[in-house]
């Protein structure tokens, strides 16, 4: 059978195995043509391309069948790949180097899988973040050409960039992490080398141990993204200048807010794909439990509304930038709980985008959000504060996931605390909200979505009542929920 696809085929090996049936099965292919040996225990039906590409293509596949619970480790655990000459690395119940066709396994004695460490393929793990760097802290001389470890430089570099992307509290917290896997894996000698360089890296001065320039050259001040500071100031100008009408709060009692909340929630969810049909979505709130089937979805709308429900909880609004960046990680912690892959509360550690649109970059969020709140303090009007705060934080998108729905929740916190009607953003206004946001973006104009906005902030002050039946045929009537062209928002 031949392979054309870069894809992992797993259907052309085929493991050695001790049931004597496919065992006969497999001697009988092999005789025949059909089967061949690549490797021991390790057979194949693709008869065309070479050994080493075939093992190259199922390497994981390949090596949990023959090693499995073992960790993926050391350098490995970072490249995911051989090395250029072919090496990987393995922790598992013996040490051994094995060949396979262009490929070298150092199966290295140590724990294998652990609770802490990321299941893979089949039946391998990944280490966890922070056993990979103790793993890289390793001393020793390698056996062979290539060092299992990567440059102490990369390590530092690494910890320099989880600083600048989510401070010291995140450092520290890593730092704790690490202790205690340490010692459960017996490395406490490389985590006291990594307890050094984090020392070193949270000190004002930099430290003689750091030998990465990246290390050394970290200074007190957090850089930015100047052109998006530039967006910020452009939305500034136009806010600052502009007269506002003043939206009571309408929904006063709590039974009210809190039919509200169900509909924010609702479609603020909506709006990022996590679509329930409206009575599961109200049965998951009123109940509190989650949809057995859709586990995570149906936390996706508690975590929301158990936010957005809280008149308390809404009421926080940052008087400084460390009151800011608290607070979007602790709500964020919230709405994400369920998604512990997500990682709740931690600013991202790599790059994201939608579509043509690339948001700032990780090493950049906190420095540019800092350089926001200097523009979002300066502005009087609740709605002005609440409509620079959901871009701010739209655009600098600090989290792996969850950035829409945590910009639209700051932006209601705003008016909340001012006594101010909360916004909706629904279904058939979907469009027109993410267009406007767009345009900044991209023109720097804030003229679309200042009128998108204000006019999407007087129909929701329309929507006032406790009761969820009478607030459902108002929407309909808006047509609220309809999704796709043909329609607009009717109030």
């Amino acid at each position: 059978m031949a392979a054309n696809s870069s894809l992992k085929n797993v259907t052309e090996i085929v493991m050695a195995t001790s049931n004597k049936s496919e065992s006969a099965r497999r001697t009988a292919m092999l005789k025949n043509g059909t089967l061949r040996k690549i490797a021991p225990k390790v057979y194949t039906t693709n008869m065309d391309e070479a050994s080493e590409v075939i093992v190259r293509r199922n390497l994981f596949y390949i090596l949990g069948q023959l090693y499995p619970h073992a960790v993926i480790s050391h350098r490995s655990a970072y490249e995911l790949k051989p090395t250029e000459t072919g090496d990987i690395f393995l922790t598992y119940t013996y040490t051994k180097n094995v060949s396979l066709p262009g490929i070298t396994v150092h199966l290295m004695r140590g724990p294998v899988g652990t609770e802490d460490d990321m299941p893979f393929i089949e039946n391998l793990y990944i280490s966890s973040a922070e056993r990979r760097v103790l793993e890289n802290l390793q001393k020793g001389r390698s056996r062979t050409s290539v060092s299992k470890c990567l440059p102490r430089t990369y390590v530092e570099e690494m910890l320099e960039r989880m600083l600048q992307v989510n401070g010291e509290q995140g450092l520290n917290k890593f730092r704790d992490n690490a202790r205690r896997i340490s010692e459960s894996l017996g490395m406490t000698n490389e985590f006291e080398t990594l307890n050094s360089i984090i020392s070193a890296l949270l000190s004002t001065q930099p430290s003689g141990i750091l030998s990465s320039a990246a290390a050394v050259a970290r200074s007190k001040g957090e850089p930015f993204d100047e052109s998006r500071t530039r967006l910020f100031e452009a939305l500034f100008g136009a806010l600052h200048n502009e007269q506002f009408p003043f939206i009571d709060e309408p929904n006063v009692e709590n039974a009210a807010f809190r039919n509200f909340a169900f509909f924010e929630s609702y479609f603020s969810n909506y709006i990022e794909g996590t679509e329930f049909e409206l009575e599961d979505a109200w049965q998951i709130v009123e109940s509190g439990l989650p949809m057995p089937a859709r586990n995570a979805d149906s936390h996706d709308v508690l975590g929301t509304f158990q936010l957005v429900a809280s008149r308390r909880e809404m009421r926080r609004v940052p008087r400084s930038s460390d009151e800011l960046i608290e607070l979007l990680q602790d709500r964020h912690r919230v709405l994400m709980a369920a998604r512990p892959e997500r990682n709740p509360g931690m600013f991202k550690m790599q790059n994201n985008h939608a579509g043509d649109t690339h948001f700032v970059d990780c090493t950049l969020v906190r420095g540019t959000l800092r350089k926001g709140f200097e523009y979002y303090q300066a502005l009087e009007h609740p709605f002005a504060r609440s409509l620079f705060m959901l871009f701010m934080v739209s655009e600098v998108h600090p989290f792996n996931d969850g950035n829409g729905r945590i910009s639209r929740i700051m932006m209601n916190a705003e008016l909340v605390a001012a006594e101010q009607s909360k916004i909706i953003i629904p279904t058939v206004f979907r469009e027109d909200y993410l267009n406007a946001l767009r345009r900044l973006t991209r023109r720097g104009d804030p003229s679309v979505i200042i009128r998108a906005m204000s006019r999407v902030r007087q129909f929701s002050a329309n929507i006032i009542g406790d009761d969820f039946d009478a607030t459902r045929l108002y929407l309909e009537r808006c047509n609220a929920f309809k999704d796709g062209d043909g329609y607009i928002l009717r109030f």
